[in-house]
């Protein structure tokens, strides 16, 4: 059933409007100020206090800046205050550069396996416009990570530092695009052609030149690299020409990053199920993309005994939602644009990954929690957005936003069901490149 706007009708509208005297004085603070700063509710602050009855012993943030790499970085926040524990070190920091270069060499790889593998479906087929879309993206998942660490290691920030490239990474990225579109047609045409020998010697030359690209936009990581640093104590500490590997299996060797599992919070998915994302994976051969669907109370008590017992939680939320990046507070109720426009604006977290309302934008490291007599009050968050956001980097979210724009929290595996550790070892229900959890 179609319907044509009618000028009457406009007209209706129009003289609704001018009834009501409030209309424009909501209308001119709105106009003046922004829609965010007209309906913002100064009242969430008496609540959020930052004071949490656990909370992990950390200082200084890190800051991604202009790139999508908050999945790495919230990576290796976790194993950075895992190493600051350990070594009473707590503002050591790794490089988000150095898993980056591999990063961009990896998925080019398994973006020329996704193109060939697919090259007799048509070019505007879901499935192949989904990998064409993905091509030199920046963001990602947990496993990703936990992939380049597991293949690569991991280095001192100082061992490989960002470059102009890492902290803004559009005019690499654009680039790096366009070139594997461009050979995606050419792989796609040899395999359609039937010259399957000819395309495999053109993928090597390929990711030579995407190797090339990433050297001069990245720099070249370290092979070799001396460990170096003073403790919280003041000792200083010395261990040179440690490879990557090394240094992780030797520095980080309680961490099996195969003991953890992402828990997710999707209720338009069947719960008690174990799904995955092939067309996210990023390393051929390493970790698949692998999400455990439960409901949101196991996220909660899992990342709650994951804290107490001194370990971080990464964790992946829709952070544009309800969020002032000044004072850093997350709350369900920040803006009461329900109110300033008066109509209803609530959705379920059902329905907004139904519709596309509600996604995985942000990843985050929980540091804390804040609880009273079982009731959780609030959670201290890392963010990766360096000092001037939130209070020197660290916001504070409450426990309304946790339940409805968190999706995923990566816990041990000790911290599951029996039940839940058996699902979580398989089997997998691949989801499609544009499933909403993708």
């Amino acid at each position: 059933m179609t319907h044509k706007l009618t000028l009457q009708e406009i007209e209706k509208f129009s003289q609704n409007f001018n009834k009501n005297p409030e209309h424009h004085v909501i209308a001119r603070a709105a106009q003046k100020n922004g829609v965010l700063a007209a309906s913002y509710n100064d009242r969430v602050q008496s609540k959020l206090t930052r004071v949490f009855s656990t909370e992990l012993d950390t200082d200084n943030v890190t800051n991604q800046k202009h790139s999508g790499r908050c999945w790495l970085f919230a990576t290796l926040n976790v194993l950075r205050h895992e190493f600051g524990k350990k070594y009473k070190t707590k503002n050591f920091t790794f490089s988000q550069a150095y898993n980056f270069f591999w990063d961009k060499i990896e998925r080019a790889n398994i973006f020329y396996n996704n193109i060939i593998e697919t090259a007799d479906k048509p070019l505007d087929s879901r499935e192949v416009k989904a990998h064409l879309d993905f091509a030199g993206a920046d963001g990602g998942q947990f496993h990703m990570a936990a992939s380049l660490v597991e293949k690569y290691g991991v280095v001192p920030s100082y061992a490989m530092p960002e470059t102009f490239n890492t902290n803004d990474t559009t005019g690499f990225s654009n680039a790096l695009k366009d070139k594997l579109k461009k050979d995606a047609l050419i792989l796609r045409k040899l395999i359609q052609d039937g010259k399957t020998a000819e395309a495999e010697d053109l993928r090597t030359k390929f990711l030579n030149d995407v190797y090339r690209m990433t050297a001069i936009a990245v720099g070249e990581p370290p092979k070799h690299f001396d460990l170096e640093y003073r403790d919280d104590d003041k000792n200083y500490h010395l261990d040179k020409n440690l490879t990557p590997l090394e240094f992780f299996h030797k520095y980080l060797s309680g961490v099996d990053l195969n003991d953890y599992v992402v828990l997710t919070n999707a209720p338009d998915h069947e719960y008690n199920k174990l799904y995955g994302l092939p067309s996210e994976d990023n390393v051929e051969g390493q970790y698949r993309i692998k999400l455990l669907n439960v409901p949101m109370e196991y996220l909660t008590q899992a990342s709650i005994a994951q804290l107490k017992d001194g370990e971080a939680v990464w964790f992946g939320n829709d952070v544009l939602r309800q969020m002032d990046r000044q004072t850093g507070y997350l709350d369900t109720n920040l803006y009461k644009l329900d109110d300033l426009f008066q109509v209803d604006l609530k959705m379920s977290k059902e329905d907004r990954l139904k519709t596309g309302a509600g996604e995985v934008s942000h990843a985050m490291t929980l540091v804390g929690v804040d609880e009273d007599n079982g009731d959780i009050r609030q959670w201290k968050v890392e963010n990766s957005w360096g000092e001037k956001s939130g209070a020197k980097g660290y916001f504070v979210m409450s426990n309304d936003w946790f339940n409805d724009y968190v999706y995923e929290v990566v816990v041990h595996k000790k911290y599951l069901t029996e039940e839940q550790k058996k699902l979580a070892e398989g089997p997998i229900t691949d989801l499609p490149a544009w499933d909403s959890l993708a």
